[in-house]
């Protein structure tokens, strides 16, 4: 698992989550398609609006014909850290529900979808595995290359791997490379009514 021992909680947190950070220094490492599977599994279990289930995952492994194709849609900052890691997964989620007779927005797809990536996270984290979310990558040319239908939302993709030792990323993210903290609870969690001025008094 990884680990983030100096992460601490007012409240009694899990420490699964506590635990769970998003590094980018990662050792090259083969990962086998039933452990990335078995990762994957994690986030079929994820709640969902109708139990309509959106979410999709595309994935590529290190050392595999697909690869560095999936790779070249990553934003080349991105790109310098990951093609280190041992797997690409790509997250898109349904945007209409599925087995209506006519075609219904789904309002949830992407929160529903997220729901799933956390867990993956989750599951790769406490399976000893590291994964750090992404955003940046292009859009048309992932959607491209994925063969992803019009009705599919390409949400962000996740990197995974066997963790690294900071010294192995450039100097510039060298310092980076540890869990980040949180704001305080009460700038995030509201009774009644959510209050903005609280976050401008604390300086969020």
């Amino acid at each position: 698992m990884t680990k983030a021992p100096e992460r601490q909680s007012d409240t009694p947190v899990a420490r699964l989550i506590l635990d769970r950070w998003s590094p980018r220094a990662f050792t090259p490492a083969p990962i086998a398609e039933a452990e990335l599977l078995a990762l994957l599994d994690a986030g079929r279990w994820a709640p969902s609006a109708y139990n309509s289930q959106p979410w999709r995952f595309i994935y590529a492994r290190r050392d595999t014909p697909e690869w560095e194709r999936f790779l070249s849609w990553l934003i080349p900052f991105n790109h310098g850290w990951a093609q280190h890691a041992s797997a690409l997964v790509y997250v898109a989620s349904h945007t209409v529900m599925s087995g209506r007779a006519e075609p219904v927005p789904a309002p949830t797809h992407a929160f529903d979808a997220g729901a799933a990536a956390v867990l993956i996270q989750l599951q790769a984290s406490t399976a000893g595995w590291a994964a750090h979310p992404v955003s940046g990558f292009d859009q048309e040319r992932a959607r491209a290359g994925l063969e992803l239908p019009e009705d599919y939302a390409l949400n962000a993709a996740i990197v995974i791997g066997r963790q690294g030792e900071a010294k192995s990323l450039p100097e510039s993210l060298q310092e980076r490379e540890k869990p980040s903290g949180r704001r305080p609870l009460h700038q995030l969690a509201f009774q009644g009514r959510f209050t903005p001025g609280q976050q401008e008094q604390d300086g969020a």
